[in-house]
């Protein structure tokens, strides 16, 4: 007896997927015409949707072109907004700044399905911004997911960068329980009908926030359909040993702990979110060693916000303290 004799002739049909560019929203200029504290001129570089597309990413670019670069990495729900207390101050002491609105955030493009979020993708899509820019010896700030996106680059990446401030922010592998206040967030970010970008950096910050100030970071989100990045982005966060993440972060803290280079944290003292992370890195990362650690007073999670400009003097001050 044979397969065509008693099933009949088989007939395979070969599925092709293709590959097709991520739908996205872009936030209308006018939108933050009324913001008076952020004048920087915007710059903006095609990235790969890695779907055969493209997007639109925003960053600032302030100080000489030549000049020793910073880069100031945001999380979430905020943009390079949350920085604008420190661009000043970091390009008079002769720096250049370079501050990028992840996608999904700010002035950079907005994929409208939350499945064309990822971990990797928001990688590559930091990742093609220092490739294009040709960013080296760079010194990175970074904070919340500026943290996770930083600190993986600095793992895989390591010599171009040849300085480290992290502020609230680790890079988890799921391989230890999450804070309670994080799974408390993570479900608020899911649960809520109305995603309040303002009301959660009201709420995680210690200093009373102006009306303008609120405003500012609610531009970038006309309503709920420019959203799908900042709903997201809790659930990217590794919380079990078998996220999609959590092997590329166990190699990436394999390199960290040979990371020489100079390493400071300047992590605040209201943050339940991100508290005694610090310490760790401290005991993990060889270029912790020697350092000025610090630990910022009257600061919540947007530790920029409450303390901008102390943490600015700190990052001076780390990299006064170790020249290039």
């Amino acid at each position: 007896m044979t397969f065509h004799s008693t099933f009949g002739v088989l007939r395979l049909h070969i599925c092709y997927i293709v590959s097709r560019p991520l739908q996205f929203l872009t936030t209308p200029e006018h939108c933050f015409e009324q913001i008076t504290d952020f004048r920087y001129a915007p710059h903006f570089l095609q990235v790969d949707d890695n779907e055969g597309g493209s997007l639109k990413i925003h960053y600032v670019d302030e100080g000489p072109k030549d000049a020793n670069v910073v880069l100031m990495l945001h999380g979430e729900p905020s943009w390079a907004y949350l920085y604008r207390k420190m661009i000043d101050p970091v390009v008079a002491a002769g720096y250049r700044v370079i501050a990028p609105d992840l996608i999904g955030f700010g002035k950079s493009d907005k994929p409208t399905q939350r499945s064309d979020y990822t971990f990797q993708r928001h990688l590559d899509w930091v990742r093609q911004v220092i490739v294009q820019l040709d960013l080296k010896d760079i010194t990175l700030v970074c904070q919340d997911w500026g943290g996770l996106l930083g600190l993986r680059l600095v793992a895989e990446h390591s010599d171009l960068f040849a300085r480290v401030l992290a502020a609230n922010t680790m890079l988890p592998t799921g391989d230890h329980a999450a804070s309670e206040a994080f799974l408390k967030w993570q479900t608020f970010s899911q649960e809520v009908e109305v995603f309040p970008v303002a009301g959660i950096i009201k709420g995680a910050t210690v200093t009373p926030l102006s009306p303008e100030v609120l405003a500012a970071y609610d531009a970038p989100f006309p309503d709920e359909s420019y959203k799908a990045g900042v709903r997201q982005f809790p659930l990217l966060v590794p919380t079990t040993p078998d996220d999609p993440a959590s092997q590329a972060n166990r190699l990436a803290w394999q390199s960290l702990q040979k990371f020489t280079k100079p390493f400071v944290t300047a992590f605040s003292d209201l943050d339940p979110v991100t508290a005694g992370g610090d310490k760790i890195m401290h005991k993990l990362i060889p270029g912790c060693q020697g350092q000025a650690h610090t630990t910022i007073e009257q600061g919540g999670h947007f530790l920029q916000e409450d303390q901008g400009a102390k943490l600015a003097e700190v990052l001076l001050s780390f990299m006064h303290a170790n020249p290039l």
